[in-house]
């Protein structure tokens, strides 16, 4: 029987990974950020943080992590359906959460969505505490929309 391996995203699994956040309802997809040419450069700025999961040869999990010097952050924290409440999340965690203490790292954020009950859950269930701040965006070009995923 097949096992799932963990390891570092790179470049390459751009396809399979933004296929596998197309699944994800709860999602919100920027139209820039998460264009090819910007999640690349993104994990060319953190090539060790960001992982995969994979089974069979096909991504099943995904996180684009990395760090601005200061603290660490999570982006599209991902496990495809059928594979949820098997630990991938966990270990996917687990090894961002390592790669950014090799780095001096001592505190991560990330941002779910209200709507996202899994990915809330999953946080909760897992020790992460939801913080009281107020978070504040301003989009520099207005090109660059959200496309929330919903049911599928």
């Amino acid at each position: 029987m097949s096992e799932v391996r963990i390891m570092p995203m790179t470049t390459d699994d751009y396809d399979d990974v933004r296929a596998l956040w197309m699944t994800i309802r709860g999602f919100g997809i920027r139209a820039l950020d998460d264009s090819r040419e910007d999640v690349e450069r993104f994990i060319r700025r953190n090539p060790t943080t960001s992982v995969i999961a994979e089974f069979d040869g096909k991504i099943i999990g995904s996180i684009l992590c990395g760090s601005d010097g200061r603290q660490g952050a999570m982006y599209h924290v991902c496990v495809a359906e059928e594979f949820r409440r098997k630990g991938i999340g966990t270990q996917m965690v687990n090894f961002c959460m390592r790669e950014l203490r090799k780095m001096g790292i001592n505190k991560i954020g990330l941002i779910a969505y209200k709507s996202n009950d899994a990915g809330n859950a999953f946080w909760s269930t897992i020790g992460w505490t939801k913080s009281d701040v107020n978070y504040y965006e301003y989009l520099l070009n207005e090109e660059n929309t959200t496309e929330f995923i919903g049911e599928q």
